[in-house]
């Protein structure tokens, strides 16, 4: 039998035809985008500028995104880190211990969440440290700090970052002169790595000599937040154990650590729950409560900006739409006379529109993710730590976000083209039609 009259063969072969001529029909739109696309008189017409400016104002509004956002949230992480630095997550104090920044009755360290918060999912560290006030002396000058205790419990994980000079001191079992002082402190005092100074510590009663200590600065920090960096010396715990005639398992209070600060408030309540009836739990921003509600209006900022972007990306898209519509009023004839219908042809221009969108978010992407890498690299913009509590523009780049902004930019600016779209449905073959 020959293979041309073979049933089987034949069938298959109009099978094939069919599946072949059905993917041509449902793609042609795509088929002729890409053609106009491609097509040189497409680069050199006269909605050629109009596109360009279409494109480029969806590469401006991704930069203007991605900085704002990266910039946003990093300056919020940086913040909320530095404050967490001197503070933990949570604090836990006696409830008769009054507002200020001293120790002023001891709890034990005899606590069934010290030294592990076995209790509470997602705590990764607990710390016991006293705080007390005190007078920095030398020969020409003075200044009131913080004296801050810590043990060999301690975290420095944050200090290790705001280090510049120096170590980080080392508290062994015997009592240690060695203390870390900011680059404030540091600036105002004369001080240097080595330096020794002496510092004073008031008594209960008034009238009584007070303290007098001698420690060796080994190591100068600098967090940029001035607020804090100018009120804290790190020194040895057992020095205010010490001064206060405390037990050697007494503390001022505790620092827990959590291991994801967006749900800050609910471990907050768990721990609180979880302690003692005679104890407080203090979250981070509720103590700074003004710091934190300033760096949430950054969210509102960047929301604002987004929107803002979106709406010129899209209006100028919009136009570059309605140009290369009017200029291809023939062409939208011709296809209707062969019996396209209304919506085969909006979807080859919402084609053609969204090969422009990628362009412009892959120009924007590029520019503006290596302006980011820059900044997070080289620190090309600085800023007033008085105002900002960092020295320069920290950013925060993530794939997550660049992804859904590139997602929602490109959903966003296409959806808002289906309206004028609808012009394609009010062109009739008669009148688009031109004979010459």
């Amino acid at each position: 039998m020959n293979a041309k009259s073979n049933p089987v063969i034949i069938g298959k072969s109009v099978f094939l035809d069919s599946i072949k001529l059905l993917f041509q029909k449902l793609n042609y739109e795509f088929f002729i985008a890409k053609r106009i696309i491609g097509n040189k008189t497409y680069k050199s017409s006269v909605s050629a500028p109009i596109i360009k400016i279409g494109i480029a104002a969806i590469a401006i509004g991704i930069i203007v995104m991605l900085i704002a956002i990266a910039t946003g949230i990093g300056l919020q992480q940086k913040i909320r880190d530095k404050v967490v630095a001197f503070n933990g997550h949570v604090t836990i104090t006696n409830f008769d211990t009054n507002t200020s920044d001293e120790s002023a009755s001891p709890i034990s360290t005899q606590q069934d969440f010290y030294p592990k918060f076995d209790s509470v999912e997602g705590v990764t560290h607990i710390q016991a440290v006293a705080t007390k006030f005190g007078v920095v002396r030398t020969e020409s000058d003075f200044e009131g700090i913080v004296f801050k205790g810590v043990g060999s419990d301690y975290d420095w994980r944050y200090f290790q970052e705001f280090l510049v000079a120096g170590r980080l001191p080392d508290f062994a079992e015997t009592v240690s002169n060695e203390v870390l002082v900011s680059q404030y402190l540091a600036d105002r005092m004369g001080f240097a790595v080595g330096d020794a100074f002496q510092t004073l510590f008031g008594k209960e009663d008034i009238g009584q000599i007070p303290f007098i200590r001698a420690f060796t600065v080994v190591g100068i920090y600098n967090s940029g937040f001035q607020e804090l960096d100018e009120k804290y010396v790190m020194g040895d715990l057992k020095h205010i154990q010490r001064m206060n005639k405390w037990l050697p398992d007494e503390v001022g209070n505790f620092e827990v650590f959590i291991d994801d600060f967006s749900k800050i408030e609910a471990k907050g309540l768990e721990i609180y729950e979880a302690i003692p009836s005679k104890l407080n739990a203090q979250t981070v921003s509720q103590k700074y409560y003004s710091i934190f509600e300033w760096i949430k209006i950054f969210d509102n900022n960047t929301y604002g900006i987004i929107c803002m972007m979106l709406l010129v990306a899209g209006i100028n898209m919009i136009t570059a739409l309605l140009v290369l519509i009017l200029e291809r009023t023939n062409m939208i004839g011709i296809l209707k006379a062969l019996g396209s219908s209304n919506w085969s042809i909006r979807k080859l221009f919402l084609y053609n529109a969204a090969y422009l969108i990628g362009l412009g978010l892959l120009w924007g992407n590029t520019i503006g993710i290596s302006l980011l890498l820059a900044q997070k690299y080289f620190k090309l913009i600085p800023l007033d730590p008085s105002v900002y509590y960092v020295t320069e523009a920290p950013v925060y780049i993530s794939w997550d976000y660049i992804l859904l902004l590139n997602l929602g930019t490109f959903f966003v600016c296409l959806l808002m083209l289906l309206v004028p779209s609808v012009i394609i449905t009010k062109i009739t073959p008669v009148k688009a039609i031109r004979f010459e």
